[in-house]
């Protein structure tokens, strides 16, 4: 039986945490969905993420199998939405983003047990409301979240850089505790 567990980021852990990025960008890029494919996101982002304290790992028998950013406060990324609305618009809510299991850990459902122990986390913390957003070709972050009971509540953009503007679009979802 495997040890697995959540703790917080150290830039120690910036090696292995891009190896981690560079992984699911090559997995978003084979599901031929153009998220990611711009070079975010980078060691700049992500070392601004640990330094924050936002960055989190998921360790299963003392190895990092995958990593997370949660940031709770307002994202400037969630004002507008299109095709429909937030259900909580008064209420604190977290955002989960840059999440991504290591090669060799796929398959085991951890990104179920990742997102539980950071929404545990963040409702221990008084939060009750939850966001995340992808894009419309990522149907396996599609599953994870609306299996986890995210509804979708419309289209967002983000100010990520891309060629195409529709590049930038993605579903969002919202989850109330």
């Amino acid at each position: 039986m495997s040890l697995i567990y959540i703790k917080r980021a150290t830039q120690a852990a910036l090696p292995t945490i891009m190896q981690i990025i560079d992984h699911a960008k090559a997995q978003l890029k084979a599901d031929g969905s153009p998220q990611w494919q711009d070079g975010y996101p980078d060691a700049a982002t992500l070392t601004q993420d640990i330094s924050a304290q936002q960055c989190w790992l998921l360790m299963v028998d003392g190895q990092i199998a995958g990593t997370a950013t949660m940031i709770i406060g307002n994202d400037a990324n969630y004002r507008e939405i299109l095709n429909g609305d937030w259900q909580n618009t008064s209420d604190p809510y977290a955002t989960v983003h840059r999440i991504a299991i290591g090669a060799g850990f796929g398959g085991q459902h951890l990104s179920h047990f990742f997102f539980s122990n950071l929404i545990s986390l963040a409702y221990r913390d008084g939060i009750r409301n939850f966001r995340i957003d992808t894009h419309d070709l990522n149907k396996r972050m599609q599953a994870v979240v609306t299996g986890l009971g995210y509804q979708y509540r419309g289209k967002i953009y983000v100010d990520e850089p891309a060629e195409n503007h529709e590049d930038n679009a993605r579903r969002a979802y919202e989850l109330n505790l």
